[in-house]
């Protein structure tokens, strides 16, 4: 069904129906986003996932019949972008996925009226390639993750509450889901803290939200 109406929108449309078969496709060819179900055989979705990610950055929508929040904060925890529940609509999966394909080009194309470099203690992102160093070491961050860091890192005495972060970031509406950014904030600290549990880069000013630390 989704193949045939993304035919329509003028989308090129690769289906693969196991995660083994799901993986060797994608390692063929380069792929602008994927829409991954979690329930499938032989590699499950979440295997998946975590394959790809080894590798590419590449924009991933869950589609799921799972739908609690454990589920949705796991799938976003190991690196999906975006998390769409069964039933659905085929015009939203279609509105996520342009969303999330339009933030990845931008990303990659960069922004040449930025200053490229914004460099908080030994942390050096650069708006430019999108490319984050830490003590001269690259660290990979999704496109999520990456705009949560720049945010922080271009308005170092600023505190952005979880609406802020999700309305900049996401470019939606927030109606009280604190899941998804506490999930992306969560992983964002285990790539570029020293001691996650004890951050200094991303610090929680409670009652408010987040800004950068003193590091």
């Amino acid at each position: 069904m989704l193949k045939r109406f993304l035919g329509t929108e003028g989308f090129e449309v690769v289906t693969a129906y196991d995660g083994e078969s799901a993986c060797k496709k994608f390692f063929e060819d380069e792929y602008s986003l994927v829409l991954l179900d979690l329930m499938i055989p032989k590699i499950d979705g979440m295997k998946v996932m975590n394959i790809i990610r080894e590798k590419s950055m590449v924009p991933i929508i869950i589609i799921s019949a799972k739908d609690t929040d454990s589920d949705k904060s796991l799938g976003l925890g190991l690196g999906a972008d975006d998390y769409v529940t069964k039933p659905f609509s085929v015009t939203e999966v279609l509105a996520r996925m342009k969303a999330n394909i339009r933030r990845s080009t931008q990303y990659a194309a960069g922004a040449a009226s930025e200053e490229h470099n914004i460099t908080r203690g030994t942390l050096v992102i650069n708006t430019n390639d999108y490319t984050v160093l830490k003590k001269g070491e690259k660290i990979e961050l999704t496109a999520k993750e990456f705009e949560i860091l720049k945010m922080l890192m271009k308005n170092p005495q600023r505190v952005y509450t979880k609406e802020q972060i999700y309305s900049s970031v996401w470019k939606d509406i927030y109606v009280g889901d604190e899941n998804a950014v506490n999930v992306h904030i969560s992983r964002l600290r285990n790539k570029i803290e020293d001691n996650p549990r004890n951050p200094k880069y991303i610090v929680t000013v409670w009652g408010i939200g987040y800004k950068l630390g003193e590091a």
